[in-house]
């Protein structure tokens, strides 16, 4: 009788493998967990929602952290990958190609961390 109910345990276990993380949710409890969250000002106090973020609770979450100045680590990413992007104009091969691995390596990292809708592609020479 045990053999059958560890059997119909397993088949209602869920695989990690194919469940979907929402990357703000985990964002947010990590920073919850790490206490980033209780010195805010207005803590306690309601939040001033637009009427426009309503219908998108995604919005609303992005502007939250926007008005607190709290950026996802993928946002910082990509400013610096801009800002390594300006540089490619007016340096030599040998350097523009160094300069693209780096901003590749960079990608990678921004890949990893970004939702997958966001995702940058690989420059090449």
């Amino acid at each position: 009788m045990s053999n059958d109910h560890e059997s119909r345990k397993k088949k209602h276990d869920k695989d990690e493998r194919f469940e979907y993380t929402d990357h703000m949710t985990e964002i947010i409890k990590r920073a919850e967990k790490d206490g980033l969250f209780d010195d805010l000002p207005g803590k306690g106090k309601p939040l001033k929602l637009d009427n426009n973020y309503f219908n998108n609770p995604d919005k609303q979450i992005y502007k939250t952290l926007k008005d607190n100045n709290i950026l996802p680590r993928w946002i910082k990413l990509s400013k610096e990958i801009d800002v390594m992007k300006e540089k490619l104009e007016g340096v030599d091969d040998k350097e523009k190609r160094k300069l693209i691995k780096d901003i590749n390596k960079k990608i990678k990292a921004y890949n990893d961390a970004c939702p997958p809708s966001l995702q940058k592609s690989k420059i090449f020479e």
